[in-house]
């Protein structure tokens, strides 16, 4: 972690595989060379994104013509995809620097017409059939050259059920995804809230969340960066009750991993002055 951002943490020794107090654009991944992927490599909390509607949109960011954008979704059935190297979840936001022209297009219209686009996730593999609708909640900076830098937000999620043609990005008709009809039990929803809670705790972060909503693990696990096949599994996961059970395993491990780093970076503290 550079000193800049150790000071916005209040001078906080903080592990720079634990805390990110902001996402910036990396490298894109080869085969995917329209997009810079966001950083995030381990599991880390990221309170700054959490906040993002309330203070970086108001304070720091540039929105489009001074407004919020509201969702709306596409007008017709095909939708424009957008495939990257992250998985967003639903009510996640995240920042994205476009600037291969066709998507450069595929956003202008999203911008101007206040429609959703498709963000499915690619990898070596290939791209997946199950995607995020996903909104621009603010522009941040426009280029001369027609680049951009945005924010975006998970909202529905959906399933590819035929491939269309016709634009110079990618397009498909697509079917909502919804849960089935299971009842989550209290005790799985309080383990989950009591993971997170904890591992907030453990690095020193207050987090205000809707603990009564119908997805919570969305809205847990949108707050920790965790590995895209992790992501993509609660994505495509059809019952809550099952995703809150996986990601109170996953903030567990990560909260313990957390423990067992700082004991083992103190120990080589002590050992180098001996």
């Amino acid at each position: 972690m550079n000193c800049a951002v150790a000071q916005r943490l209040r001078e906080r020794v903080v592990d720079a595989a634990v805390l990110v107090e902001q996402r910036e654009p990396a490298e894109a991944r080869r085969g995917h060379d329209h997009l810079e992927v966001v950083a995030a490599a381990r599991t880390v909390l990221d309170p700054q994104l959490l906040r993002v509607g309330k203070r970086i949109l108001q304070q720091r960011f540039e929105a489009f013509d001074g407004h919020r954008f509201q969702r709306t979704l596409w007008p017709v059935a095909e939708i424009g995809l957008f495939p990257l190297g992250i998985v967003l979840l639903p009510t996640e936001q995240v920042p994205l620097h476009i600037f291969e022209p066709r998507y450069r297009e595929l956003i202008g219209e999203c911008i101007e017409q206040g429609v959703e686009f498709g963000l499915l996730y690619a990898d070596e593999e290939g791209i997946r059939e199950t995607g995020t609708r996903t909104a621009v909640a603010a522009v941040l900076e426009r280029f001369d050259d027609g680049r951009l830098n945005i924010v975006v937000v998970g909202g529905q999620r959906f399933v590819v059920e035929r491939m269309t043609h016709g634009r110079s990005f990618m397009t498909a008709e697509t079917s909502d995804v919804d849960d089935e009809p299971v009842d989550v039990d209290d005790a799985t929803r309080a383990a989950a809230l009591g993971a997170f809670r904890a591992l907030a705790a453990l690095v020193e972060v207050e987090v205000e969340l809707d603990e009564s909503s119908p997805e919570l693990s969305f809205r847990l696990a949108a707050q920790v960066e965790l590995a895209p096949d992790e992501k993509q599994f609660l994505l495509e996961s059809r019952s809550e009750q099952e995703r809150l059970e996986r990601v109170a395993e996953l903030l567990d491990t990560a909260r313990r991993t957390l423990i067992a780093t700082r004991d083992l970076n103190e120990k080589a503290k002590r050992n180098g002055h001996r």
